[in-house]
C-alpha cells in the first residue's frame, strides 16, 4: 500500500488565492468593459466595483506595475497580453463555477454571487470535476 502524502498547507494556498483575487476581478472587468463599450476608463471601473477613483487608481497602478495593463493619465486602460490571458482564464473559471452551481439547482442570482468568490479558490482538479459534472448533466 502506498504511503499517504501529507496534505499541502491549505492556508498558504488560500493566502495566494486572495492575493490574486483583485487582479483577476479587475482584468476580467476591464475585458468585459472593453468588449461592451470598446474602451475602459478608471471611472468605468469605479462605477463597476462601486469604489472610489482613488481605490481604482491604486489598483490600476499595481496592475500596471505587474504587467497586466497599460494606461496613461486620462487615457483608457488596456490589457497587455498577460492581462488578457489572466482575464480569459478568470472568465473561464467563473463560467464553469456558475454553470456547475446552476446545474446543481442553485438559482441563477445566488449562483452568480457565489461564483464570484468560489472562482478564485477552485483548484484545477475541482474545476475539471465540475466540467465533467456539467457535461454529464447536459446529456
Amino acid at each position: 500500500m502506498a504511503k499517504k502524502q501529507k496534505p499541502k498547507n491549505q492556508h498558504e494556498r488560500t493566502r495566494v488565492d486572495h492575493a490574486t483575487e483583485i487582479a483577476e476581478d479587475y482584468v476580467e472587468a476591464i475585458a468585459v468593459l472593453i468588449e461592451e463599450q470598446e474602451v475602459c476608463r478608471v471611472k468605468d471601473l469605479a462605477e463597476h466595483f462601486a469604489v472610489s477613483h482613488v481605490t481604482v487608481n491604486r489598483t490600476v497602478a499595481r496592475l500596471q506595475r505587474d504587467g497586466y495593463i497599460t494606461t496613461e493619465p486620462y487615457s483608457p486602460v488596456e490589457l497587455t497580453s498577460q492581462g488578457a490571458k489572466l482575464a480569459k482564464n478568470s472568465r473561464r473559471r467563473h463560467e464553469i463555477v456558475l454553470s456547475f452551481l446552476m446545474a446543481m439547482g442553485v438559482s441563477e442570482e445566488t449562483a452568480a454571487t457565489d461564483a464570484e468568490g468560489i472562482e478564485h479558490h477552485v483548484s484545477p482538479e475541482t474545476l475539471s470535476v465540475m466540467e465533467d459534472f456539467i457535461s454529464k448533466a447536459h446529456r
